[in-house]
């Protein structure tokens, strides 16, 4: 029988060809059945390739966990390129992108956010998902620009990300197919009620805060 010969690729393209097929081999058999030797076969290339470059499963999953929050943030960065320039639609659209990226890519949403495999103390994780963090930040301070107060901030920006994660989280389960009326909804229907339900949540901070001034 003929030997496959291994995919010839450059030096420098190797990380790049394996976090491709680590989050295809992710995707497609959930990090169970995860392991560097699946991602260095479905890559065509030696078994031995993703421990060179990455050390190990933790080192290559950590690379692939950092990439998507890069992603994530690219999302945004197109839903805000599309949306008003005002700073209520620039903060929906980093919602939107948000859950964008999660349905679209749900076992690197759920390898990010929910999994113990990457080391999240990995200089290249923690600095991808410190500026997906500081993104949102950004987004929910643009809306409250005269709050000075740190703990009303705080508040603010946490609601918003369990909403708008919560919200995701509850798209890729299936779970808000059927109160959503997903299946039945535009695009723009969906989008639609994303921005309510955003808006909803701040529209009640607002008055609370107005309140206890």
């Amino acid at each position: 029988m003929a030997m496959t010969a291994k995919q010839p690729y450059h030096k420098g393209d190797l990380p790049a060809l394996l976090l491709k097929a680590a989050e295809e081999e992710l995707s497609e058999n959930g990090l169970e059945r995860f392991s560097l030797r699946a991602a260095a076969k479905r890559a065509n290339v030696s078994h031995a390739a993703p421990a060179h470059h990455f050390k190990d499963m933790t080192g290559l999953l950590s690379a692939l966990g950092a990439e998507g929050y890069r992603r994530l943030i690219a999302a945004q960065e197109h839903r805000q390129a599309q949306a008003a320039p005002d700073r209520v639609s620039q903060f929906v659209a980093l919602g939107l992108g948000y859950a964008d990226f999660a349905e679209a890519h749900p076992a690197l949403f759920q390898l990010m956010f929910a999994s113990e495999k990457p080391d999240r103390s990995h200089p290249d994780f923690a600095e991808a998902s410190l500026a997906a963090f500081a993104k949102l930040q950004d987004g929910v301070n643009a809306l409250y620009p005269d709050e000075t107060d740190e703990a009303r901030r705080t508040t603010m920006l946490m609601t918003s990300w369990s909403v708008v994660h919560g919200l995701a989280e509850l798209i890729i389960s299936g779970r808000a197919a059927a109160p959503m009326q997903l299946d039945v909804r535009t695009p723009e229907e969906r989008d639609a009620m994303i921005h309510a339900i955003l808006m909803r949540v701040h529209e009640v901070k607002g008055q609370q805060t107005e309140r206890s001034s």
